[in-house]
């Protein structure tokens, strides 16, 4: 370590000495601001932004592993800089970004309700990604806080089973857009079948 450096400075500094994850924080919330105020306001978005969001989305609700290690292995090994001590994006509580892009999605629901605005296609296409994906996070989340309360692991057979429907709708929706055929089924069963992908990737 460079004799410039004081003492117990990180080996690896975060973009702007911010905790790790305070930019794509900045990022997402920046993204979830243009989205909701867009579809507020009766603008069509432009397909980047929701391919975008749904990125932003998979960042802040899909599961992530890890190894549990006992307190003093990790204070040891934070100690050495082998690992960085962990703090939340923004030095925000944990958990606060997904609170955060929860409650923009929910004040616009409530605010297209309000304007009787609820079921304009825009809005029922965006909200319904979202609800699918986080409602699919929060199923795995019950089910893992459920598992750790009684001891019993998710049965690998109710694994099957989302597995199997979400082939099945996903593959009777895409099936006939392969064959040139994009109005064998109705809007509205496309919108299904994604919509129970993306519950199904929440869920994982």
């Amino acid at each position: 370590m460079s004799a410039l450096e004081p003492e117990g400075s990180p080996k690896y500094w975060p973009p702007l000495g911010l905790p790790v994850g305070s930019v794509r924080a900045i990022l997402t919330l920046f993204v979830v601001a243009i989205v909701t105020v867009s579809v507020a306001r009766g603008h069509d978005l432009d397909l980047i932004w929701t391919e975008t969001l749904l990125i932003a989305l998979a960042h802040y609700f899909t599961s992530r592993r890890f190894v549990s290690l006992p307190p003093e292995v990790l204070k040891r090994i934070q100690e050495e800089g082998l690992i960085e001590k962990e703090q939340h994006p923004l030095f925000l509580p944990r958990h606060s970004i997904r609170l955060l892009i929860l409650a923009a999605f929910v004040g616009l629901g409530v605010f297209l309700y309000r304007h009787h605005r609820l079921m304009e296609p825009r809005a029922v296409s965006l909200l319904g990604i979202v609800a699918a994906y986080v409602l699919g996070s929060i199923f795995r989340g019950v089910g893992a806080w459920f598992g750790s309360r009684t001891g019993h692991r998710p049965s690998s057979a109710w694994g099957d089973f989302k597995a199997i429907v979400v082939l099945l709708a996903v593959g009777i929706a895409g099936v006939p857009e392969l064959f040139e055929m994009p109005d064998f089924l109705p809007d509205m069963a496309h919108r299904v079948a994604l919509g129970m992908m993306l519950f199904y990737f929440g869920s994982r």
